[in-house]
């Protein structure tokens, strides 16, 4: 049995990312709550080994050449946890530039527009004064939107988004994707992408993924968090 992965990690989507991945590969893993509310992403010995101050992060006792290493960025994290098994990246050069291309989409696009369409949409109304900022909102709403609609194209010919096959760019799509009524879209002009939405959440190791420590993550924001996540810092 390898020794296990210590994943420092908070049930948000990019953590879900890496809870997918370590649960579809049979890795076994154990968990360190990184509580982002309180400031916890903050500390030395987090920054020590994700020195931009975002969760996930992982430890592997059984790194390259059998010694220990330390990954941050949740993407570096699903490349190398497939290196690492030979699993979900393709298996050849065609598919694998596939993958990682798409991978790349959803780290360049659908998760940093997702993440700032939930933040003008529910997080900065919630604000003491409200920010309620129609052009915002309908920026990150459209372009999210956008994204999803390019997917759903790619998905007219393709059960996932890289291939017939389920793989990292699906982990790394899916935790975002899934939110897509809190970033207030449809599905209606969106089949293909609602059929994979179906597939994706109908898997195992994906309900086991997304369902690691979702009690300790609150429907609602404190002042106090609010102003640890979104001030300046």
């Amino acid at each position: 049995m390898p020794a296990p992965i210590v994943l420092h990690y908070w049930p948000t989507p990019n953590g879900h990312k890496i809870t997918i991945a370590l649960e579809e590969m049979g890795l076994p893993y154990e968990i360190r709550l990184v509580d982002i509310g309180k400031g916890e992403q903050f500390r030395p010995e987090f920054l020590a080994i994700a020195p931009n101050n975002r969760m996930p992060a992982i430890e592997d006792p059984e790194g390259p050449d059998g010694a220990p290493i330390a990954v941050f960025e949740s993407g570096a994290i699903l490349q190398y946890l497939a290196r690492k098994t030979g699993m979900f990246a393709g298996g050849t050069e065609r598919e694998r530039v596939a993958v990682e291309q798409w991978l790349m989409w959803q780290m360049g696009g659908v998760g940093p527009m997702a993440g700032q369409a939930n933040h003008f949409l529910r997080y900065a109304p919630q604000m003491d004064p409200p920010q309620v900022l129609p052009y915002a909102q309908d920026r990150y709403r459209q372009e999210v939107g956008r994204l999803y609609g390019v997917l759903d194209r790619q998905l007219a010919e393709r059960r996932f988004a890289a291939s017939d096959d389920f793989t990292i760019a699906d982990m790394a799509i899916y935790p975002w994707a899934s939110g897509w009524e809190r970033q207030e879209q449809t599905l209606d002009d969106k089949p293909h992408f609602a059929r994979w939405l179906d597939d994706c959440s109908a898997r195992p190791g994906v309900q086991r993924g997304m369902a690691v420590a979702a009690e300790a993550r609150s429907a609602t924001m404190t002042p106090e968090e609010r102003e640890i996540l979104f001030g300046k810092r």
